[in-house]
């Protein structure tokens, strides 16, 4: 693994001259529209509180829901088909919702009005992987506005806002993904962005890894012509180290998923928001009293516990690190083995990444009417398919919730049939997807204008420099007045006074 900072000490990472006038006016972050219509915000509030689970959310009868997208002929208003999404009629409101994100998306919005005009991006073709929500909107239209051109599919079978799509689709995005596709639907539709007629791909945006995996099963070939890979996942993450040790990654990786911006505010302070949203949405439950263990006690972890133990809940924690077990004691929580509890615990919530954490003899021995799901990235946490057998019933209880009945009568309630709860089943904050979208548009930026021979074919941790710039391009929406280190200061912590504040090794 190699850092972007040279062996001399000095930053590998040029700073273009917009991004320069971009700090010093970081003051017009802060700067929003005031003048919101009301029929836009209670349409995207209505909607966005209820698709993820009432039938009745849908802007399509349910006629046109048993059709597979596959299977409609569709075009935008200037013609296009080169794209396939539940219903193309939905634009108009997913275009509210995408301007409704832009507001809580400052720096990203700041970062295409000043960059805009250098086009840094021109002639950069971005195949991406990513959830299709109005707040990766925001970051596609704004790798477009920057001079890409881009072809998308979801990285999840039912994160994707339809309406979005659709407004990314009219806009002429060529956007493949609908909420509800099956297995075979998803890889379909990763084919279809990156198996096209006189269009290759020139730098790749993942999230978890499977278009990287395509690509690689597929295209070899095209990795001839790719700059780089550009990854926010821990699961793609663990898959690029993977192919880096074989020696099977053919192209320079940015493994945005461990810079600290990415950690602390997606991993971290959206789960702690997030869970309780999406437990909420689909279960209508109390927390208060409840007894919930948590498998997993990274950023992910950390986030769900403090979320769950504010509202009243006893919360359990499982870990396979000693270093995670022990911030979990020291934060007041109760470690244990997922067998020593599993009987009597409310709720089950997997954050680990792995695979089989909750397997079919757990399932067997959980109570009456608990409560299981997943937080991490991959849908593979819990043995969902050993729980597809004849003397199990399934029963939809609404979208996203199941009932698994037992021959007895026991029941479990499963959410998302073991995929990524928040975005299936709720939504995450908008303002922190902000952060995380800025980190991965500069990390594009940066492996598209790199001179040949500055990354090698190897995964790349983004410099803490970059970390506090968009850390710092955040600060004014909270009206936030940073300290200034004075030259004799400066001087005696041996530092810039303009950063890095920290080394590498520094943990936050």
């Amino acid at each position: 693994m190699e850092n972007w900072d040279g062996k001399e000490g000095t930053s590998a990472f040029h700073v273009p001259e917009w991004m320069i006038q971009f700090a010093d006016q970081k003051q017009e972050f802060n700067k929003r529209p005031t003048k919101i219509g009301r029929r836009s915000l209670s349409r995207s509030i209505s909607q966005s509180s209820t698709d993820s689970y009432s039938s009745a959310a849908s802007y399509t009868d349910s006629s046109d829901d048993e059709t597979s997208p596959r299977d409609k002929q569709q075009k935008n208003s200037k013609g296009s088909s080169d794209f396939c999404v539940k219903n193309i009629k939905q634009a108009e409101f997913g275009r509210r919702e995408i301007e409704i994100a832009e507001q809580e998306m400052p720096a990203l919005m700041a970062l295409r009005k000043r960059a805009q005009g250098e086009k840094p991006l021109a002639g950069a073709k971005i195949v991406g992987c990513t959830h299709i929500t109005a707040q990766t909107a925001v970051l596609m239209e704004t790798l477009g506005a920057l001079g890409a051109q881009c072809r998308w599919a979801a990285c999840n079978i039912y994160s994707t806002l339809n309406e979005v799509a659709a407004a990314l689709a009219e806009s002429g995005f060529p956007v493949f993904a609908w909420k509800g596709e099956s297995e075979d639907d998803f890889w379909w539709c990763i084919d279809r962005c990156v198996n096209v007629e006189g269009w290759q791909p020139n730098m790749i945006l993942d999230d978890g890894g499977d278009l990287t995996h395509w690509i690689y099963k597929k295209y070899p070939n095209m990795f001839k012509k790719i700059k780089g890979i550009v990854e926010e996942s821990v699961t793609g993450v663990h898959r690029l180290y993977q192919l880096s040790k074989a020696g099977k990654l053919c192209v320079p990786a940015m493994n945005v998923n461990d810079s600290v911006t990415k950690q602390k505010f997606d991993n971290l302070y959206c789960c702690r928001e997030s869970i309780l949203d999406g437990l909420k949405r689909t279960t209508d439950m109390m927390f208060g009293g409840k007894q919930v263990v948590v498998c997993g006690y990274g950023e992910v972890g950390k986030g769900c516990c403090a979320a769950l133990k504010a509202m009243g809940s006893i919360v359990y924690v499982t870990e396979i690190d000693p270093i995670c077990a022990l911030q979990a004691c020291m934060d007041g929580f109760r470690l244990v083995k997922l067998n020593e509890v599993i009987r009597q615990v409310d709720i089950v919530i997997t954050c680990t990444g792995n695979k089989n954490v909750v397997t079919r003899e757990h399932l067997d021995r959980m109570k009456n009417s608990c409560i299981v799901c997943n937080m991490g990235h991959s849908n593979t946490e819990i043995d969902v398919a050993s729980l597809r057998t004849p003397e199990l019933t399934w029963e939809r209880v609404r979208s996203q919730v199941d009932h698994v009945i037992w021959p007895d009568g026991k029941r479990i309630v499963l959410l998302a049939e073991g995929r990524l709860l928040n975005l299936s089943c709720s939504t995450v904050p908008t303002f922190v997807l902000s952060i995380t979208a800025t980190t991965q548009a500069l990390a594009l930026i940066e492996l598209y204008n790199a001179p040949e021979g500055r990354y090698k074919q190897d995964v790349y941790l983004l410099p803490k420099k970059m970390d506090e710039y968009v850390a710092s391009l955040h600060l004014p929406t909270f009206d936030a007045h940073l300290t200034e280190l004075t030259d004799e200061q400066a001087k005696y912590l041996g530092l810039n006074k303009n950063g890095p504040f920290k080394p590498n090794y520094y943990r936050y």
